[in-house]
């Protein structure tokens, strides 16, 4: 005996149906629509889709991609000398203050 759709209304006043195995579980339920008529299209959907659905699993891993061929190793080279630091790339140093000079003595201004 093959399991069965069952269509309710809810207290909304919109239908849904179950598909319900034949030793009672429901294996799936649907969304709720606004009419019977609807409801019963959904049911048609389900029952043509199911017919020929595939599995998709994934709870298994996928397969590792093909192995690429092995690359190459590289030459070892000797690490380069490190180079002193030049004195041109480095900071300028700050450039001290000129000293004041003495402010140069004004003559007094006199009454004329």
């Amino acid at each position: 005996m093959p399991g069965k759709f069952v269509i309710k209304k809810g207290p909304t006043g919109k239908f849904r149906f179950s598909l319900v195995s034949t030793n009672g579980q429901i294996v799936a339920s649907s969304q709720a629509y606004d009419g019977k008529a609807a409801a019963m299209r959904g049911v048609a959907s389900v029952q043509k889709l199911a017919a020929g659905a595939r599995i998709v699993d994934t709870t298994v891993a996928a397969p590792a991609p093909a192995a690429k061929p092995a690359a190459k190793k590289p030459v070892a080279r000797k690490p380069a000398a490190k180079k002193p630091a030049a004195k041109a790339a480095a900071k300028p140093a700050a450039k001290k203050p000129a000293a004041k000079k003495p402010a140069a003595k004004r003559p007094a201004a006199g009454k004329k």
